[in-house]
């Protein structure tokens, strides 16, 4: 177990890096390369690279509700050009397209654009891959060496009449909630300090305040975290920083209305790595999980560490806090989930210790002890999960997540394959198979009218049919989830893999001030 007796301590394990230009302007090559991807290991899974408008998709089952009056937009990783690194990591270090499906009167209009970052841009006019591995800038080529290195492939949330574009490596881009068109890359009026920014933030349903964070926020692999509130408006009100234990992917966060929780998983990062061409992260089975409990809109110099055993904890369900007690709700594993991460100690990766279950980690702020609880909620492997984002930092009960495992069900083929709902309470738990040949992307929660009751609305998931090579965005019933769908929309095209979305109300975007 390492130690580290001062977390205030100046910072050597940093990789410094500052926003540049290319050098110079970047000319296709002559002759213009030939554009090869390697082979995927399922044709659904080669990239796409296309961008589409769709007046009307086709509702191929149920009915569209014809009260819903919104857009859902979704980000997802599509490479506009192979990568010159064997085996980099393609989710994560694809290129950003959001997505967005309009809900109105009764019809459904759909739209996919490339986020086009200054990466992005770089790369086009070149006609070829200019950015090396996964955040590792020691890979790149030399023209844009210093570069922004982010693609915005993580997020897409609206707040203060914005729609933002985010990858947690870098600051966020806006796009036009319309057109889905780049805007440009934004920095919060000047405000924002840290060099990055997460896409995980989170909005207080009683201030409409947007809480968020940077991590490795003075360059990549540096322990800095800065901890940021901004008003409804976007506007930044409180900024602070601190230094985590280690350098580490701190994906996601918790916020309640007292406290802002900062899970220090030990999947590990250190600039050598990078100078050595090895994987920016990699996993310490031998180091403790620690949780920075800061209260709302505190100081980072009174940031108070509480320990647990060796854990991964990637996303957030809900959390919340009595004044005393703060409950956070996460799928917990015994190791790192991703596979194309390496174990420290050279171990090969075990798929069963890497099956994350839907836990509760309770803090007691009074501790003396500066340790935390686990208690298993759910008994199946999950991930992705969501909650109604009205009670995002408050006592909650109704969830929805992704399942990769459920024994009773014998599938083949790896991936999200259903949708279960649960009550964090009592565990129960509600689930839709797509069916044999299909996966599921992240499910969202759409809320059915602004009074309905926690949990009442619909869940909108994308359903890839593997074997029919095209898409489905799946409309269910969020307290009936293991009933027919509400309606299925038939995208006729392969919509790439992706993380996150959310949805919009049409009111909300009426408010845009982009």
């Amino acid at each position: 177990m390492t130690t580290y007796p001062d977390l205030q301590s100046a910072d050597t394990n940093t990789l410094a890096w500052q926003r540049k230009e290319p050098k110079e302007p970047i000319p296709a090559p002559d002759p213009y390369p030939i554009v090869r991807f390697p082979e995927a290991a399922h044709p659904f899974d080669a990239p796409s690279r296309i961008e589409a408008d769709i007046v009307g998709l086709e509702c191929i089952q149920g009915e569209i509700p014809a009260h819903l009056d919104g857009t859902f937009y979704k980000v997802v990783c599509d490479r506009q050009f192979p990568s010159f690194i064997k085996g980099d990591i393609d989710l994560f270090n694809g290129d950003g397209m959001a997505l967005s499906f309009r809900f109105h009167n009764g019809r459904v209009d759909y739209k996919s654009r490339y986020i086009k970052t200054p990466r992005f841009n770089a790369e086009r006019d070149a006609g070829r891959a200019l950015f090396g591995g996964y955040r590792n800038p020691y890979t790149d080529d030399a023209a844009v060496e210093g570069m922004v290195r982010g693609i915005a492939n993580t997020n897409v949330f609206f707040h203060g009449g914005k729609l933002y574009a985010a990858k947690e490596d870098s600051p966020p881009l806006i796009l036009d909630p319309d057109t889905l068109e780049t805007v440009g890359d934004y920095d919060f009026e000047g405000s924002l300090t840290s060099k990055t920014a997460t896409a995980h933030p989170k909005v207080d349903p009683k201030t409409g305040e947007m809480v968020f964070f940077g991590y490795a926020a003075k360059g990549e692999t540096s322990r800095d975290i800065a901890y940021y509130e901004a008003d409804a408006s976007g506007r930044i009100i409180h900024e602070t920083w601190f230094k985590a234990p280690y350098s580490s992917m701190v994906h996601d966060f918790a916020v309640t209305q007292n406290y802002v929780i900062f899970p220090i998983i030990p999947l590990r990062s250190e600039a050598d790595w990078l100078r050595k061409g090895e994987s920016h992260f990699q996993w310490d089975p031998n180091e403790k999980v620690y949780l920075g409990v800061i209260p709302r809109k505190g100081k980072g110099e009174n940031i108070q560490w509480f320990e647990g055993p060796n854990r991964f904890a990637s996303h957030i369900m809900g959390a919340y806090d009595d004044g005393r007690y703060i409950h956070l709700d996460a799928p917990v594993s015994e190791s790192a989930y991703f596979p194309w991460f390496p174990i420290i100690d050279g171990r090969p990766f075990d798929p069963e210790k890497a099956k994350g279950y839907l836990s509760r980690w309770t803090i007691d702020t009074q501790s003396q002890t500066r340790t935390f609880s686990e208690k298993r909620i759910n008994r199946y492997a999950s991930e992705f999960p969501r909650m109604d984002d009205r009670y995002e930092t408050l006592k909650y009960s109704w969830g929805v997540m992704g399942l990769s495992d459920v024994p009773e069900q014998q599938t083949s083929g790896a991936g999200f394959r259903w949708v279960a709902t649960v009550d964090v309470r009592s565990g129960k738990q509600k689930i839709y198979y797509p069916g044999q040949e299909s996966t599921i992307g992240e499910p969202v929660f759409v809320q059915g009218t602004e009074e309905a009751p926690e949990g009442h609305g619909y869940v909108f998931v994308i359903v890839s049919r593997r074997d029919l090579m095209h898409s489905e965005l799946v409309v269910l019933d969020a307290q009936n989830v293991d009933k027919e769908p509400v309606c299925t929309l038939k995208v006729p095209l392969r919509i790439p893999k992706g993380l996150h979305g959310n949805w919009v109300t049409a009111g909300e975007l009426a408010q845009r001030t982009d």
